[in-house]
């Protein structure tokens, strides 16, 4: 792939944090003013394993990021050890083929950048005992396995040490970096019964945690104890009290990082480790508070004599200034002799020159991230200054010019300062409403469709304009497919084209005529399951990227649960299905194999019929020649399967036997013994609830019919008439009930010669069109009515294709008996 310009990749283990985003914004500044690519890799909760682990090349996000994509690496290695091993974070940068450069660690043949951490404590705890006379100094070390931990612990012995203060093992607390292990440190300390006057810290916030318990213990700060920091993050000075403690130059360490490996890809020399200096930030928790001018002349410093004699003090006031106030950026080189001649330009008749430079310089600082409330100790020292040369000299008229001008200073500098926390505050809380109100859609995605919809919408609205969002394409996590694609805010379609995975992105996101800077991050769940990763472009608040990264891994996670949840409900459903096709075949077999093939009874002529529907249910009929006439039963089980077929096997048995019978019961006698066994096996054996209509008739050569049970009504069409009458049948359905003896009873009706006798199911009359509108009873009686004279066979067949015609579907089993009665002779 070729390259009109240098990419450069910078590993870290998370963009929030107050020392990430220095780390981060040094770093982007100096890339910028390289003209260099930037792609910034973090994978929070990630862990680098040693060489030879399994999968170690192709789980971390780290490890495939290579020579395909990147010229030279700046690892944050102080930052990747809070969660892996110093042999780990040391082998994964040794193991690197490119141009490599650490950050916060030193590596064996590994160029090396960081701050003088031994020289940090050893000042913070030399200050405590020679300018506050403490004797009994704790320690609040970091965790065992950073190496700027060990470094700042060995300062805190070595500073010790040259005060022939002998080191008490008792004062000695191990953290974790974080608020709540301060805290926990400084509780072990009280409980351990030790005395002390002071704590250092190895970082800020755990001293901050140390100072709140101390509160909850009334214990005060500085009043009965000192506490010193180390880092001086941002809420270190807004704190009460403010805290002091080491300030190191993370922007300025960055700038050198990049310069560092530009060197190396140009194949320069550069140095194997390099330290940077440190400063002291004193301020209440340390017992000083805002320290005064004079306190910051180098020893020895004449006095300025006066206006008129600054140009032979210059140099010397120069160095003073540089040394009250902390800027790493080489762009404010110069400021304070800067700032002298608008002074001196004041002082010659420019009014107002003095307050425009100061601003201007401010500006700059601001803009560079220069903490602005330093500039109130330059105003201390030059009042401090030309206070005593106008006293020397006698000139109270200038004396009292100075101090209108220091006065508006001050308020210049505090209302900046203000202006720029509050422009803090607002991009937070800005990023918050972001978060909050942007990415309150992606708990809902529950399908990856879904999801990429809710990119596209939502995405522009969190500032973003480039994104790429690739998701794994096979189980070994080599290749990948994009899944999402965003260029100037706007969705683009996506190839389907698949890449390897250790290009991050698409071909052609990662490269163009134009500098481009972008941060990548695991699409993950609970830092084990992977599913892809995401390349976007900067955007100005760090807490997004967390937010995102954590959107992002949840809504995939969803998709796939959702995913595969209805993957197993339509691999249930179809093994469901499939089971009840094959009871339905089984029923159906059962139903048409007791369907009796030939009926016939003297005196009647008769033919029915049954069909099945898709979902087979449990009709039944039957017809029994008997000497004196016959028996003919029907019913139908409530619902359908094989269940269904079973409990009609049962019915039909139990008929069959009883009504063969020579000594046969009437209709009623059979229906109660039925219910009973029906009843029984149902409930009790089967532990189900099905139950079924059945109608029971005797009929004997004189057209008498003797019927019980409950069923549909019974249908009897005269000749004369040519009009169907409809016979009820109130009994009781069969398996509801363990007795339905004293609700069941006989009922009679008389044939007559040429009546027509009709049964059926309720499949016939519950027959809906596509308007859900039934069959209906008056249709069938209609359709008999309209065929009566036909022969019996053409009844049924009419009954069935009206049925049809109405229903093409059938969604229940269709059961039609037609009798016609022939008088003896």
């Amino acid at each position: 792939m070729t390259r009109r310009r240098p990419t450069i990749a910078l590993l870290i283990d998370n963009m929030a944090g107050d020392y990430q985003s220095e780390v981060r914004s040094g770093i982007e500044r100096a890339a910028e003013a390289h003209d260099v690519n930037l792609l910034i890799a973090f994978a929070f909760g990630e862990q680098i394993p040693l060489p030879g682990s399994t999968d170690a090349a192709r789980r971390s996000l780290y490890h495939i990021i290579g020579s395909e994509i990147v010229d030279g690496i700046i690892v944050a290695s102080s930052t990747l050890c809070h969660l892996a091993s110093i042999d780990a974070v040391r082998e994964f940068c040794r193991s690197s083929s490119l141009p490599l450069c650490s950050i916060g660690m030193a590596i064996d043949d590994i160029p090396s950048l960081m701050v003088d951490n031994a020289l940090g404590t050893e000042i913070s705890v030399l200050h405590l005992v020679d300018e506050h006379g403490c004797r009994r100094i704790a320690y609040i070390s970091g965790p065992a396995n950073n190496e700027e931990a060990l470094l700042r612990a060995g300062g805190y012995r070595r500073a010790l040490a040259a005060r022939s203060i002998a080191h008490d093992e008792r004062l000695f607390v191990s953290g974790a970096f974080t608020v709540g292990s301060g805290r926990a440190a400084i509780r072990e300390l009280l409980d351990r019964g030790v005395d002390f006057d002071a704590i250092v810290a190895a970082n800020d916030c755990m001293a901050l945690g140390a100072i709140d318990l101390l509160k909850e213990r009334g214990i005060d700060v500085p009043g009965d104890v000192l506490v010193c920091g180390f880092d001086d993050i941002r809420t270190a000075r807004f704190t009460k009290p403010s805290l002091s403690t080491v300030r190191q130059p993370t922007k300025e360490i960055a700038g050198l990082a990049v310069e560092t490996v530009l060197q190396m890809i140009e194949g320069e020399p550069v140095p194997v480790l390099r330290l940077v200096g440190v400063e002291l930030t004193r301020r209440v928790s340390c017992g000083c508070g805002r320290q005064a001018g004079p306190l910051l002349l180098p020893p020895g410093a004449a006095a300025w004599s006066g206006p008129s004699s600054l140009a032979g003090q210059r140099a010397s006031l120069e160095r003073a200034l540089a040394q009250a106030v902390t800027i790493s950026a080489r762009s404010l080189d110069g400021w304070a002799d800067t700032l002298l001649s608008a002074l001196e330009e004041e002082l010659a008749g420019d009014r107002g020159r003095f307050l425009r430079g100061l601003e201007e310089l401010l500006d700059a600082a601001r803009r560079e991230g220069v903490l602005l409330e330093q500039f109130q100790s330059v105003i201390s020292l030059l009042r401090a200054r030309l206070q005593r040369a106008a006293e020397q000299g006698g000139d109270a008229a200038l004396n009292e010019t100075l101090e209108q001008i220091w006065h508006a200073s001050r308020i210049a500098i505090g209302g900046a300062s203000v202006h720029v926390e509050g422009e803090q505050r607002l991009k937070v809380e800005l990023a918050a409403i972001d978060v909050n109100y942007g990415m309150r859609h992606f708990s809902t995605c529950l399908s990856l469709p879904v999801l990429r919809s809710t990119l596209a919408a939502d995405l522009p609205k969190l500032q973003f304009s480039r994104v790429a969002v690739s998701l794994f394409d096979d189980a070994a996590c080599s290749t990948m497919r994009l899944f999402f694609w965003m260029e100037d805010g706007r969705e683009v379609e996506v190839p389907p084209v698949s890449f390897p995975a250790h290009h991050l992105a698409p071909p052609g996101f990662l490269s163009g005529e134009e500098r481009w800077s972008v941060i990548t991050f695991p699409i993950a769940f609970g830092g084990v399951e992977k599913f892809g990763l995401a390349v976007v472009d900067g955007q100005p608040n760090e807490m997004i990227y967390d937010a995102l990264r954590l959107q992002l891994g949840s809504a995939v996670k969803v998709a796939t649960l959702h995913r595969e949840v209805v993957r197993q409900v339509e691999l249930r459903e179809r093994i469901e299905q499939e089971k009840v096709r094959e009871e339905s075949r089984v029923a159906a077999r059962i139903q048409t194999t007791l369907v009796p093939e030939q009926i016939s009874v003297e005196g009647l002529e008769l033919c029915a019929m049954m069909k099945p529907a898709a979902e087979v249910g449990g009709d039944y009929y039957d017809v029994i020649a008997t000497p004196d006439g016959g028996w003919i039963g029907i019913g139908d089980v409530a619902g359908h399967g094989l269940a269904a077929g079973l409990i009609m096997l049962m019915i039909q048995s139990m008929v069959s036997v009883m009504a063969s019978s020579p000594a046969a019961a009437g209709p009623r006698g059979i229906v109660c013994a039925v219910n009973r066994a029906v009843y029984k096996n149902v409930r009790d054996r089967m532990k189900r609830d099905e139950h079924a209509t059945l109608l029971l008739m005797r009929y004997t050569r004189d057209g008498r019919v003797t019927f019980a049970g409950a069923h549909e009504d019974i249908l009897v069409c005269s000749p004369r008439t040519r009009r169907c009458a409809t016979i009820p049948t109130s009994g009781v359905f069969i398996g509801v009930l363990p007795e339905i003896d004293a609700m069941t009873r006989d009922a009679e009706l008389v044939l007559e010669d040429g009546d027509v006798l009709v049964l059926y199911s309720d499949g016939v009359t519950e027959a809906r069109n596509e308007h859900h509108e039934q069959f209906g009873l008056d249709r069938l009686c209609a359709t008999v009515e309209a065929s009566q004279s036909a022969p019996v066979e053409v009844i049924r067949d009419r009954i069935l294709g009206a049925v049809e015609g109405w229903c093409p579907c059938l969604d229940d089993d269709i059961t039609i008996l037609v009798a016609r009665y022939r008088k003896p002779g």
